[in-house]
């Protein structure tokens, strides 16, 4: 089973993203499970939001303390969450950043915990196609070029149930560019 915790902000998408992930494994003939928690429920406070998804039936339906990826929505929380907390197995981080990978000083920003990370400027590629800096869909294109574990087509599949239609087309253009655009680097630790 691998487990996925996403860190965004209220209005940012982070749970539909999560339900959307969800559907997408659905899709592949996987099982999956998502959940979200929410700290103070309002708009631009922080949250999580859990995605298991396995070949076989998942049982559990709590937190994911232990993920083996996180996706951060919000740069900035970056520095106010301890997002890379209790990262196992494949140990992969999938960041919305502005910066280019080469730009960013990854051993200060990072703990020795991640393996390999995905750095896409999630925010730009939303205001570009969909007009307005919600990230979420950017966010699902960067991990599926980053990870690989799910299909860029079964996510855009999955948008369908879960999108307005009128902001479809956006929507899966901005996840088709963060797919194309994300920079991915294998760290090395010692």
């Amino acid at each position: 089973m691998k487990e996925i915790r996403l860190h965004g902000r209220g209005g940012q998408g982070a749970v539909i993203a999560s339900q959307i992930l969800v559907n997408a494994f659905v899709i592949e003939g996987k099982y999956g499970n998502s959940m979200p928690f929410f700290g103070f429920e309002r708009r631009g406070a922080p949250l999580s939001a859990f995605v298991r998804f396995d070949d076989r039936p998942i049982r559990e339906k709590t937190q994911v303390y232990s993920p083996d990826c996180v996706i951060v929505v919000d740069p900035t929380l970056r520095s106010a969450v301890k997002v890379f907390d209790g990262l196992k197995g494949e140990r992969i981080a999938v960041l919305n950043d502005r910066k280019a990978i080469d730009q960013i000083d990854l051993p200060e920003s990072m703990p020795e915990s991640v393996n390999k990370v995905g750095i896409v400027d999630a925010t730009k590629i939303a205001i570009e196609c969909i007009g307005v800096p919600i990230t979420n869909t950017s966010m699902l294109g960067a991990f599926a070029a980053t990870t690989g574990w799910v299909k860029l087509d079964s996510i855009v599949r999955s948008f369908e149930l879960f999108l307005n239609p009128k902001l479809l087309e956006g929507n899966v253009k901005a996840a088709r560019a963060a797919y194309e655009a994300v920079q991915v680097r294998e760290l090395v630790t010692l």
